[in-house]
C-alpha cells in the first residue's frame, strides 16, 4: 500500500535460528499500511530452516535483502546481536533513509505500526527513537512485559537516522538498548514508547529469556545494568518492582544476583564517565520523584536548551 506521506525507512533485522517465529514477523511487516523502503535481514549463521524461509520471502519481495554471516557456533546476545545489526547497517547508505529500525524476527506487529511511528516522528522533531509496547501470550490472554515509557524497546528500535548518528549508534554490550535512550536524552533528544492498541505487538519470545533459561536471561540483565553504570540502590528498587512478574520473586533475585556478581568480580563498566554521572543523577532523581517525572524534567529542560541554542 502506498504511503499517505513521504517517508523512507529501512529495517535491519539480525537473526539466528528463528524458524519457529519469523514467518509471523515477515507476514505482519509485509502487511503494514506503510511498508519499508528496504528490509535488510542478516542471517547470523543459522542452522535451522531460517535461510530457506528468508530465500522464499526475498524471492517474492524485491525490497527484502538477505545478508549472510558465517556460523559462530552459538547464539550471542548483546554484542553478538549488535555486531550482526552493524553488518546490515554497513550494507546500506543510512543517509538514504529518514528512519532506521532494528527489528527482531520474533514479533507479531499490528498493521499500522510503522505508519503511526512515522506520524509521531513527523509531529515531534525532537523525538529520536520510539516504539510500541511488547506483550506476551499467556493463559489465553495478552500480558504486558512492563517496559517504561521513557525508552524505545530493544526488539523494535525505530530511530530518526540523524539522531542515531548523533548519539554514535549502539554500544556493543548487553545494555545497548538502555544506554542509547539515556544518550538520546543527554544530547537533547526524546526517547518514548506508547501503550496503545494500535502499537501493542506480541513478543513471541518473552523478554529476558535465554536459550538456557529465563533465570540466565534475568542475570544477564543484572550484569547489563551493572555495565551501564546503574547504582546498587536503584538496581535493588528495580528488582523489587518486578517481584510480582513471572517468574515471581526468583526472577528479581536473579537480576539482583547478576548485578552483585558483576560488582564482586569487578566487571568492566561503560567507559564514558560523563554518561555514568548523568545516569546516576537521573536514577537518584527517579528514586525521589519517580521515573516519569524525572524524565519529564529532563525533556522540559532540553526543550528550553534547544530554544536557547544550548543543546546540540
Amino acid at each position: 500500500m502506498s504511503s499517505p506521506f513521504h517517508a523512507t525507512y529501512a529495517l535491519i533485522s539480525p537473526c539466528r535460528n528463528e524458524a519457529d517465529y519469523m514467518r509471523e514477523t515477515l507476514d505482519t511487516v509485509i502487511a503494514q499500511s506503510v511498508t519499508p523502503t528496504l528490509w535488510v535481514i542478516v542471517d547470523d549463521g543459522s542452522t535451522d530452516a531460517t535461510p530457506a524461509i528468508l530465500a522464499e520471502y526475498a524471492a517474492r519481495h524485491d525490497w527484502i535483502r538477505i545478508v549472510t554471516r558465517a556460523d559462530r557456533g552459538h547464539r550471542a546476545v548483546g554484542p553478538g546481536v549488535i555486531d550482526a545489526f552493524y553488518t546490515g547497517y554497513n550494507a546500506i547508505n543510512p543517509s538514504d533513509f529518514e528512519f532506521i529500525c532494528k527489528l527482531d524476527l520474533d514479533l507479531r506487529l499490528p498493521l499500522r505500526y510503522f505508519q503511526i511511528l512515522i506520524e509521531r516522528m513527523h509531529a515531534e522533531p525532537r523525538l529520536a527513537t520510539c516504539s510500541g509496547k511488547a506483550y506476551i501470550e499467556q493463559a489465553g490472554g495478552l500480558h504486558d512485559e512492563r517496559h517504561g515509557d521513557e525508552t524505545s524497546l530493544g526488539m523494535t528500535k525505530f530511530y530518526r537516522t540523524q539522531a542515531f548518528q548523533e548519539i554514535g549508534g549502539f554500544v556493543r554490550e548487553v545494555m545497548w538498548d538502555g544506554i542509547d535512550c539515556h544518550e538520546c536524552r543527554r544530547k537533547g533528544w526524546i526517547a518514548r514508547s506508547w501503550n496503545e492498541p494500535d502499537l501493542r505487538f506480541v513478543h513471541l519470545r518473552p523478554m529476558g529469556s535465554s536459550q538456557q533459561s529465563v533465570y540466565v536471561g534475568r542475570m544477564r540483565h543484572g550484569y547489563g545494568q551493572y555495565f551501564m553504570g546503574t547504582g546498587a540502590l536503584y538496581m535493588a528498587a528495580s528488582a523489587l518492582s518486578r517481584m510480582n512478574q513471572k517468574p515471581y520473586v526468583l526472577g528479581s533475585l536473579a537480576m539482583m544476583w547478576g548485578w552483585l556478581k558483576s560488582a564482586w568480580r569487578g566487571a568492566p563498566r561503560y567507559g564514558d564517565a560523563a554518561f555514568r554521572q548523568y545516569l546516576h543523577h537521573y536514577q537518584w532523581r527517579s528514586l525521589v520523584v519517580g521515573k516519569a517525572r524525572a524524565t519529564a524534567e529532563i525533556d522540559a529542560a532540553n526543550a528550553v536548551g534547544r530554544r536557547n541554542g544550548a543543546v546540540a
